[in-house]
């Protein structure tokens, strides 16, 4: 499914998937349902040499084992996904999140698939994607699948607020308190451990 570099096209391919409260439901603006977007997905992140993993894995028993998969689609999607998220949840969850996908991944990898932990664990995960719909496009090229856009109507980001200029509407003067305080921990540590 995955072309070696060398066999790639020698110009970049664009590409926008959407997401409908955390599912990718099409691609290029068309609708699709799930096994023909990954199978489409295959096709055309296979051809620009991305997909290909080698690693090595932590086996339930102890041993240590090579594997070599092809995931073009999934790869890619789960990159659009995460960007998409990064967008539309807090950081907060956002960071909490990457620990439970930990957690799930290793359930699902030793065949825990019906234990209660993974249960609640699905509880979480179905809570956060509720708010993640919108679109995430990406450039396709040479093995790289690089994110160059993405929306959704539950974004998070406000341009007014993150500009670093003078028109910024965030109080800079509110952020010297508030580095202060936050600092304040550390400096009371710093001074009584001097030595």
């Amino acid at each position: 499914m995955t072309k070696a570099i060398e066999q790639t096209p020698n110009t970049p391919e664009y590409l926008e998937i959407g997401f409908d409260c955390g599912n990718p439901v099409s691609l290029n603006g068309k609708d699709l349902s799930p096994v023909a977007l990954i199978s489409q997905l295959n096709e055309i992140v296979g051809n620009h040499g991305i997909g290909r993993i080698d690693m090595i894995e932590n086996r339930l028993v102890g041993i240590k084992s090579r594997e070599i998969y092809e995931t073009p689609a999934i790869l890619v999607l789960m990159h659009a996904h995460r960007d998409l998220e990064s967008l539309t949840l807090t950081a907060d969850v956002t960071r909490y999140k990457r620990g439970i996908e930990e957690t799930y991944s290793q359930m699902i990898y030793n065949g825990l698939w019906y234990n209660p932990l993974k249960t609640a664990l699905d509880a979480f995960i179905q809570d956060t994607q509720k708010r993640v719909t919108g679109t995430v496009r990406l450039k396709l090229f040479k093995g790289n699948a690089t994110i160059v856009g993405r929306k959704s109507d539950n974004s998070l980001y406000s341009f007014d607020l993150a500009t670093y200029g003078a028109e910024d509407e965030f109080d800079h003067k509110a952020a010297e308190g508030f580095v202060y305080v936050w600092g304040l921990p550390t400096r009371i540590w710093s001074e009584k451990n001097r030595g």
